[in-house]
C-alpha cells in the first residue's frame, strides 16, 4: 500500500473557530479518525501551532544557524495532517474529502516515495 499525506491548508492571519464551534470541528475530526482507524488507513495525524511558532534551522557556510519564524512565506501554511495508507489515489482522495469536511479546510493528497529496494 502506498502512504499518503493529508495536509491541511490553514488560511494565514484567519481568526480561529470560536469555542462551540471548534468542539464540532474537532469532535467531526475525532469521526473521521476513528473511522480510518478502524479501517486501518491512518499511520499518524496531528495538528500543528501557528506557523509563527515555526523555528528554521539551515546550513550557512558551513555552520547550522536557527532563527525564527517560518521558512517560507507562503498564503496558507500547514496547520495540519494525516499520514494514511492507501491501495490507491482514489481512496486516498475519499478519506481527502471526508478529512476536509470534518476540519473544513482544504487539503492537499502527495504520495510518499517508495523507498529504494
Amino acid at each position: 500500500m502506498t502512504q499518503y499525506l493529508l495536509s491541511v491548508h490553514h488560511p494565514e492571519g484567519q481568526e480561529p473557530p470560536p469555542a462551540d464551534e471548534l468542539a464540532e470541528i474537532m469532535a467531526d475530526v475525532d469521526v473521521v479518525n476513528a473511522e480510518m482507524m478502524g479501517e486501518g488507513a491512518l499511520v499518524f495525524a496531528g495538528g500543528l501551532h501557528p506557523s509563527s511558532n515555526a523555528t528554521v534551522v539551515r546550513v550557512q557556510d558551513g555552520e547550522v544557524v536557527i532563527t525564527d519564524g517560518p521558512w517560507a512565506q507562503v498564503g496558507d501554511p500547514l496547520g495540519g495532517f494525516w499520514i494514511i495508507e492507501s491501495p490507491d489515489l482514489e481512496t486516498a482522495l475519499a478519506w481527502a474529502g471526508k478529512a476536509s469536511k470534518a476540519c473544513r479546510l482544504p487539503l492537499e493528497v502527495r504520495p510518499f516515495q517508495d523507498e529504494p529496494g
